[in-house]
């Protein structure tokens, strides 16, 4: 799997995640987390399908509200609910 995630990492400019399980979530912050290591600085999508990744990207804020993260951590997740939108805000 981490080879997989290597592969990403050198073939494209974006990471979108799309409403999953746990297997999702890790994926999910582990490329956050190497963003954050300066690995890469790719942004990444999540495509928020009927408020999925709401209460996700709520718990982010508030942990950039309490210092917790970095609000720069923050600011690499793009939300949106459709994947038009998505490409328009990418």
């Amino acid at each position: 799997m981490h080879d997989r995630i290597w592969k990403m990492l050198d073939n494209y400019d974006v990471f979108i995640a799309l409403p999953g399980g746990i297997g999702t979530l890790e994926k999910i912050f582990q490329i956050a987390s190497w963003a954050q290591l300066n690995i890469h600085q790719k942004s990444i999508g999540l495509l928020n399908v009927d408020g999925f990744f709401n209460k996700l990207l709520t718990f982010l804020d508030q942990a950039g509200e309490e210092n917790s993260i970095p609000h720069s951590a923050r600011h690499i997740f793009i939300s949106a609910s459709t994947a038009e939108e998505m490409i328009d805000k990418l």
